[in-house]
């Protein structure tokens, strides 16, 4: 074994999940890893458990069986952050004092509390990764690293990238852009196609929504597509309305990438509340609770504009 395989095969990444069978995450059937922790804090977020880059505790009231009929993680818990509710009998967390130490985890029989996120080698992920491979072969697809944001971790990701290659699998990442270069450029090495996020185009919106403005991440972009000519890359927006679902922001991102024929595709992603929940687990609270669904219409309107820009559709009416 190389200095470098034995330095690849000591690093730890911060794994939220592996998800098998994802048909949107790049070509062919791809098995996903999501990496933990995020530089941006979209409104949106569907998947808030990916902000922080460490493994946090989680908790659902309604699997709880109670303090009369449990009451372990009482006991275990070295914050006093564990509490009983009068109301119902069951426990509440102070997410003021939680330190995600996680003691209570293995002790609550119901799996109420768990955790989000674990530490794993990349010859852990690749021996799962490596169970579909049969599909990647007869699909074109392979592995895709997301998030949160995986070029956070660009040694991490790189080398896990740098691996699923040496074993014959294609490799994509999903990234938002908002990240030193020199960490989009190391992982870029090793990524066959890039999607990535233009989220709002106004750099003051995309402060107000996002909670950074977009410069850094225009200019990797830039950056990106005429330092890896050779990579494929597919842009990509989360529709949400009111906030980024105009005729101005997907005009505007087809005016960023027509120079650059490596973007060979611009994608809508519909706003959804799939990941609502997800905040009550963790204590917190979602922002975009009382926002609307997307109406059909406008998606369809939006990716006739697409569709016209890429030679895929008459022009669009007016």
């Amino acid at each position: 074994m190389s200095l470098h395989t034995e330095q690849a095969a000591r690093l730890i990444g911060r794994v939220l999940n592996i998800q098998h069978f994802c048909t949107n995450d790049g070509p062919g059937i791809r098995t996903t890893v999501f990496l933990k922790g995020c530089s941006l804090r979209c409104k949106w977020c569907c998947n808030p458990e990916s902000i922080h880059p460490k493994p946090e505790l989680a908790y659902d009231p309604k699997k709880c069986i109670g303090e009369a009929a449990c009451g372990a993680c009482l006991k275990v818990c070295p914050e006093t952050a564990i509490h009983v509710n009068e109301a119902d009998g069951k426990v509440g967390i102070n997410w003021d004092l939680c330190t995600n130490c996680n003691q209570c985890v293995p002790v609550c029989p119901a799996e109420a509390l768990t955790t989000f996120g674990q530490e794993m080698t990349i010859e852990q992920i690749l021996a799962e990764v490596e169970q579909d491979s049969s599909f990647y072969a007869e699909s074109g697809g392979g592995l895709t690293l997301s998030g949160g944001e995986c070029t956070l971790e660009p040694e991490f990701s790189a080398a896990l990238l740098a691996a699923a290659r040496s074993r014959g699998l294609n490799t994509a990442i999903e990234t938002a852009g908002n990240v030193p270069w020199h960490f989009f450029e190391q992982v870029l090495q090793h990524t066959d196609t890039v999607l990535h996020d233009h989220k709002h185009f106004d750099p003051v919106q995309h402060k107000h929504w996002v909670g950074v403005d977009n410069h850094r991440i225009q200019a990797n972009y830039r950056r990106a597509y005429e330092t890896f000519p050779d990579k494929t890359f597919i842009a990509r927006t989360p529709v949400i309305p009111g906030v980024n679902d105009t005729e101005a922001h997907v005009r505007a991102v087809l005016d960023f990438i027509r120079p650059y024929k490596n973007v060979v595709d611009y994608q809508l992603l519909p706003y959804h509340r799939y990941g609502q929940s997800k905040y009550d687990f963790l204590g917190r609270v979602y922002e975009l609770r009382d926002f609307p669904s997307l109406p059909g219409a406008t998606l369809k309107h939006l990716q006739s504009i697409i569709d016209q820009a890429f030679g895929r559709a008459p022009p669009a009416a007016r």
